[in-house]
């Protein structure tokens, strides 16, 4: 599982890597044309607004939903997204909004024997799905581990950590679940893929 999540997160870098450069390149090659008076007015006045055009791929989407927690923490969860091997991967950070910093708490581990043995885990988190009545809690592998992040440092105020979890997916027709994980709020968020 942990080597899925890495071939995900190369594929993402990689992708983000070949937008560079294609942007780039695309930038490179205007402006050889006769006129070179209006790409450098419009390069100024945006340099003179501190305005550009958004990046298409960059804060055109919102999270999913954000849920408070102790001490001023955040969960913020950026995508759920269903992938074919039957698996849902949750993904997002925890910010941390307060003025000190602070843990995730210990209870986010959840209350299983199995779990609490491998130490800090977002392993208590689960997927309730109110219209089969039925929960999905996080994935473990074959030694009992849970396949979420672990081992989370202190945060510092206003900063954050990346953080994911993955469980068995509901059936296709179910798109919309209620996440839960202990010490914060619920919210209903929606499954893509």
């Amino acid at each position: 599982m942990i080597v899925r999540w890495d071939t995900k997160v190369r594929r993402e870098v990689i992708a983000l890597a070949v937008a560079v450069g294609l942007t780039l390149g695309a930038g490179g090659c205007s402006g050889g044309g006769g006129d070179d008076k209006k790409p450098e007015s419009s390069a100024s006045a945006t340099a003179e607004d501190g305005q550009s055009d958004p990046n298409p791929q960059e804060g055109t989407d919102s999270p999913l939903a954000e849920l408070r927690g102790e001490d001023g923490l955040l969960l913020i969860i950026e995508s759920a997204e269903r992938d074919a091997g039957g698996f849902v991967t949750v993904s997002g950070e925890i910010k941390n909004d307060g003025a000190e910093a602070a843990r995730v708490p210990i209870q986010t581990r959840g209350d299983e024997t199995e779990v609490m043995r491998h130490g800090g885990s977002l392993g208590g988190a689960t997927l309730v799905d109110p219209a089969k009545k039925k929960r999905y809690y996080v994935l473990r592998d074959t030694d009992g581990r849970p396949l979420t992040t672990t081992d989370m440092p202190r945060i510092k105020p206003g900063a954050s950590i990346p953080v994911f979890m993955q469980f068995p997916a509901p059936p296709t027709n179910t798109v919309k679940v209620t996440f839960q994980l202990p010490t914060f709020a619920s919210a209903a968020i929606e499954i893509s893929g």
